[in-house]
């Protein structure tokens, strides 16, 4: 089960990233773009973006214990993740896909050249 401490600590490891309220809950920003919220209206799930509605659909088709939406969220990039249903492993993963997805050119650049297994494909 993963945590609201777990979603601070891996998300801030990833370069340039803040953490900065969002929507009046925490959110996570690399360089001021959004990737990453914990939503307080609905304890224990997370705003994820994900790279497209392709992946979105694979997610909440994937496991619906872990993944779901709302209306909200209809035609945005973006899955909602129950905490308590995914591991470290699994959230660690998550999180670095969206900020893969939100991460400018030159950062993102410099990350894959550092950790060239996170390259997406």
């Amino acid at each position: 089960m993963a945590t609201e401490d777990d979603v601070r600590r891996i998300a801030l490891a990833l370069p340039e990233t803040t953490e900065k309220p969002w929507f009046g809950s925490p959110g996570f920003r690399v360089k001021d773009k959004g990737f990453l919220r914990i939503r307080s209206e609905a304890e224990g799930a997370l705003v994820c973006f994900v790279a497209d509605l392709g992946e979105k659909e694979a997610l909440l088709a994937s496991d619906e214990r872990k993944f779901f939406t709302t209306p909200h969220y209809d035609g945005y990039p973006t899955v909602l993740v129950r905490l308590e249903e995914v591991d470290e492993d699994e959230l660690t993963e998550l999180i670095t896909d969206a900020w893969l997805a939100k991460a400018p050119k030159r950062v993102l650049k410099a990350y894959l050249d550092d950790h060239p297994e996170a390259r997406p494909g």
